[in-house]
């Protein structure tokens, strides 16, 4: 059974500035970037346990062609996977750990 999707409200800024910098790249990219988060969201979703745990018991799922990490728990009892965020490679894994 699919687990449900929460997020962090920082989340939404991550992919919102992400977008926003595709976007000036080359027209349309933006979306080529949304659709490799929403599958690989969905991945997420239908097999959260495939992705190991790297910290606290945070796991790091990653879009294909896309340089960004999707950082994300499990929620067993709610059965619920949470993103805490989703950032590129090259920042700093600190930002990621504050949020949890």
């Amino acid at each position: 059974m699919p687990y449900q999707l929460k997020h962090f409200d920082e989340v939404e800024a991550d992919v919102n500035n992400a977008k926003a910098w595709y976007k000036e790249q080359k027209e349309g990219l933006e979306i080529e970037f949304a659709t490799a988060l929403e599958k690989t969201i969905n991945r997420i979703l239908e097999t959260p346990k495939v992705y190991s745990v790297r910290y606290k018991k945070v796991r790091i799922a990653h879009p294909r062609k896309f340089p960004y990490n999707i950082h994300f728990y499990i929620d067993e009892p709610n059965n619920t996977v949470v993103i805490t965020a989703i950032l590129h490679n090259k920042r700093h894994p600190k930002i990621a750990k504050k949020r949890v």
